[in-house]
């Protein structure tokens, strides 16, 4: 009898655990998506702008590439 008892109060105890979990995970998902509101409402960082120069280096330096591998200078 007193191993039944055990068992009972196993399976109750397992069962409460599983119900505090799912309501957890219930509590969650409700507030998951509030959070992802908040960020979509918050301003956005800023972006930096690329320096025009930066960019007609890069560009002067691909372009070199290029021809250095089609053998155009030598």
């Amino acid at each position: 009898m007193k191993n039944h008892k055990e068992k009972v109060v196993a399976a109750i105890a397992g069962a409460i655990t599983m119900y505090l979990q799912a309501e957890q995970e219930a509590r969650l998902a409700v507030e998951a998506p509030q959070e992802e509101l908040f960020q979509v409402l918050a301003p956005a960082k800023p972006v930096a702008i690329p320096s025009l120069w930066a960019i007609s280096g890069r560009q002067a330096a691909m372009e070199m590439r290029r021809f250095l591998q089609m053998r155009l200078i030598k």
